[in-house]
């Protein structure tokens, strides 16, 4: 009987030796073959499933089980979100000791078409004389040969084989290993890294290309600063948070939230939790382009935004000078460092903070946040583990309490987990809690 699933999506199996199962689910019962052996655990092979479980789907995507770009086509939506409740529910009690005052209801959003940012291999594969464009194989290290994508934007996934066509008649289609793909509400960009240059034919056929399919394409030889759009002069990429009146430009190289929909919803669910008013001084940390730091704008007296990005943060000035918001403003700082309390933003008082870090968590800026004691505060992780590692400190050494906490459905059919986490601490000088 398969009693679960690791972090990767796989079953696991504990008769005899624990054993990890690629494609089995909670529940099952299945005939299995064990494939590679480690200490603690093997990995193994399904044969057949001999009792299926109620929530088995059949995989949408023709493509599913060689592709890495998702591990869980074959369980339904609901329950995909239901284990990722699950798990973030196990991360706080096991790993912080935690239970938040209320569980937050999951925040879904569509389970197809929803990626408007990936990142693709390409590889000219010299026994099929062309190139292949995909994901990275999930058991192996080789580009998957796709030729659609169920859960990329359907602008982009739609671009898959084409792709594949035009590199295959380029005289550097060895020299292009990636593809950075980016979809705003005003168009869809391509980004190749391209390890040698273009011969003028090769670029006349990525031109035509480029007219053809409606797309934009950069060429990038080196790092993001060597990014340039074939054929200059398109307003940059952008997407809107039309309940906040905001709309935000990128580039095709800027993090943005992968899940538009789901963006907008936690963008949403972030202001309500915070209940930033007209008095509110909010300090956003890790703020990329302004994504959370100008909705809360539009109803706070103040929103600073910190990030290590440099131009990230230029982005975020332009952002808010095209959206008319004189209250926000941007610093540069390096977050993987504990901010220094002389800079200029550390010395002020804030009532609220929001933090958006990366996988790595936000260990550095905890105590930095504890000093500066707001009454609210919100965290927005894309990893359980570190959430819970610094909810652990954020409560059990800094004083604050757990409110609430919750799943975001940003990313169907992988078993990445993004969750937020509301925490409260009684402002200096006061002797209550926030509500």
């Amino acid at each position: 009987m398969v009693a679960g699933l690791t972090h990767e999506g796989e079953g696991i199996v504990h008769e005899g030796k624990t054993a990890f199962i690629a494609a089995a689910l909670p529940g099952e019962r299945v005939r299995f073959r064990r494939t590679r052996r480690h200490r603690r655990h093997d990995e193994a092979e399904l044969l057949e499933v001999l009792e299926a479980s109620p929530e088995r789907v059949a995989p949408r995507c023709q493509h599913f089980g060689v592709c890495g770009g998702c591990a869980l086509q074959h369980l339904s939506p609901q329950a995909q979100l239901a284990a990722k409740d699950t798990e973030l529910r196990t991360a706080l009690t096991r790993l912080a000791q935690l239970t938040p005052r209320r569980w937050l209801d999951p925040l879904p959003g569509p389970a197809w078409g929803y990626r408007r940012r990936a990142r693709l291999g390409a590889k000219f594969v010299r026994r099929k004389e062309s190139v292949v464009v995909g994901f990275r194989e999930r058991a192996a290290p080789y580009v998957a040969q796709l030729r659609s994508c169920e859960v990329l934007a359907p602008q982009a996934a739609a671009l898959i084989a084409p792709l594949a066509t035009l590199l295959t008649g380029l005289s550097i289609r060895e020299q292009l290993p990636q593809i950075e793909v980016a979809v705003g509400e005003n168009a869809t960009a391509l980004v190749l890294r391209v390890l040698a240059a273009p011969s003028a034919d090769d670029e006349a056929q990525l031109a035509a290309f480029a007219r053809e399919r409606g797309v934009r394409l950069y060429l990038q030889p080196g790092g993001l600063d060597s990014v340039r759009e074939l054929t200059a002069g398109s307003e940059p990429l952008h997407y809107r948070l039309p309940r906040f009146e905001i709309e935000l430009q990128f580039e095709p190289t800027d993090f943005v939230q992968v899940n538009g929909a789901v963006n907008e919803a936690l963008v949403q669910r972030a202001a309500e939790l915070l209940e930033a008013d007209s008095m509110a001084r909010v300090l956003d940390l890790y703020c990329g382009l302004g994504n959370f730091s100008l909705p809360l704008a539009r109803s706070a007296a103040q929103v600073t935004g910190v990030e290590g990005d440099r131009a990230l943060i230029e982005r975020a000035r332009s952002n808010a000078r095209r959206n008319g918001l004189s209250n926000a403003e941007f610093h540069v700082a390096d977050l993987a460092l504990e901010p220094d309390p002389a800079l200029p933003w550390m010395q002020r008082d804030y009532t609220h903070v929001l933090l958006d870090p990366p996988r790595t968590g936000a260990r550095s800026v905890l105590a930095a946040i504890a000093r500066l004691a707001p009454g609210r505060l919100l965290y927005i992780s894309c990893h359980p583990g570190s959430l819970a590692r610094d909810l652990a400190a954020l409560v059990h050494e800094h004083g604050f309490t757990l409110e609430a906490a919750g799943v975001v459905d940003m990313f169907p059919h992988t078993t990445h987990v993004e969750s937020l986490a509301l925490l409260s601490r009684a402002r200096r000088g006061t002797g209550t809690r926030p509500a």
